[in-house]
Order: structure tokens, then C-alpha cells, then sequence
């Protein structure tokens, strides 16, 4: 199984969202001294609670040129009209940026791997849902961060993984690219990579 790196260009936001989003804090990397267990409890329950109606666990592709066609990234956002809550849900979690649409609305996001795995995914195991579609979708969503931790979105093999794991996320979901769409661009790029091939 040959693995494609890909370089790290740009930053994701939620797969769908709006491209009217002003940013207003770069601040991505996460903390590596981060300690879920010093956020207060009635804070992180509160955040949880309050994720569990506002919150989203999306992956999303983008097309690529060059060593590979799509490049998947994961996302965790919040949104409100409230910007004092998610300024205080990005502070206790140490990570993630702020956004504002045209319309008023506020986003916090996440879609940055390294705080996923280390600060996001960290928060809701030890701060947990209560109904059983945000539960679903975190499963879902960790088991996303596994695969790409490991690097298996890289290949053709674990394109079809994370389709198949993305399947009914969000019970489905309007999605910008359908998994027919990702395939045939990665059959094109295929067929492609082999006409360079024989041709040199």
C-alpha cells in the first residue's frame, strides 16, 4: 500500500460552510500543556451541553492537484450569535479560531489535527454527550482522527475508509463533493498516473 504525503498548505473549515466567514484569531496549534482535567466541571459540562445542540463533527475534501486528488481534513465547529461564550469555549479548550459570517453569527472551530487529537477529542471523553446522534457522530469523528493520524487517508484504500465512516454522519447531510464524485476523481487521477508512467 503506498502511502502519498502530502504537504500542509492550508487550514479547513466545515465541510459546506460559508466562504463569508471573517477571521478574527489564527491561533490554531494546540497547547501542549494541555489538561482536560483542570477545566471546571460546570464549565466543560456546560460546553457540553451546549456542543451537544450547537456543535458539528464534519470531515471534508478538497480537490488537489499534483501527488494526490482530495485532501481530507477533519473539523469540530460551535456556532452562535453569542461571541462571549465560544471566546470562553476556545480559551478552555486552548485551541481553535473565531469567525464571524456577514449575517451576525459566530463560529468556533477546530481543524487543526494535532488539537483534535490532543485537546478536542481529550474534552468530550471526559465531558460527554447525552443524546445519541452527537454520540454517533463523536464515535464517528475519532474514528476519522484514528485514520488519519495514521496516515491511511493518503491512500486510495483509506479514501474508502473515511467514506464509509462519514456515511451516515450527520444523518447524511448535505455534502459538497458525494462519494461518487470522490471516486471518480480518484479513478481519473489514477488512470492519469499511469499514462505519465508508460509515457516515461
Amino acid at each position: 500500500m503506498d502511502i502519498v504525503v502530502l504537504p500542509t498548505r492550508r487550514k479547513f473549515s466545515e465541510e459546506g460552510g460559508s466562504d463569508n466567514l471573517r477571521r478574527t484569531d489564527n491561533q490554531q496549534e494546540r497547547s501542549s500543556m494541555f489538561n482536560v482535567k483542570a477545566i471546571p466541571s460546570h464549565i466543560g459540562w456546560y460546553f457540553a451541553g451546549f456542543s451537544d445542540g450547537e456543535g458539528n463533527f464534519s470531515v471534508s475534501f478538497r480537490p488537489e492537484g499534483g501527488s494526490f486528488p482530495w485532501r481530507v481534513g477533519l473539523c469540530f465547529n460551535v456556532s452562535q450569535r453569542d461571541e462571549v461564550i465560544l471566546s470562553l469555549f476556545k480559551r478552555h479548550l486552548e485551541c481553535g479560531t473565531m469567525r464571524q459570517r456577514r449575517d451576525g453569527v459566530w463560529y468556533f472551530e477546530v481543524n487543526n489535527l494535532e488539537a483534535i487529537t490532543g485537546n478536542v477529542i481529550p474534552f468530550f471523553r471526559r465531558f460527554c454527550f447525552l443524546s445519541a446522534k452527537k454520540k454517533r457522530d463523536f464515535a464517528k469523528f475519532v474514528e476519522l482522527a484514528d485514520i488519519m493520524k495514521n496516515r491511511r487517508h493518503l491512500t486510495v484504500e483509506g479514501i474508502n475508509e473515511v467514506l464509509a465512516v462519514r456515511s451516515d454522519m450527520n444523518d447524511g447531510g448535505k455534502r459538497r463533493y458525494d462519494d461518487e464524485a470522490i471516486l471518480n476523481r480518484i479513478r481519473d487521477w489514477k488512470s492519469s498516473e499511469t499514462v505519465r508512467q508508460t509515457i516515461s
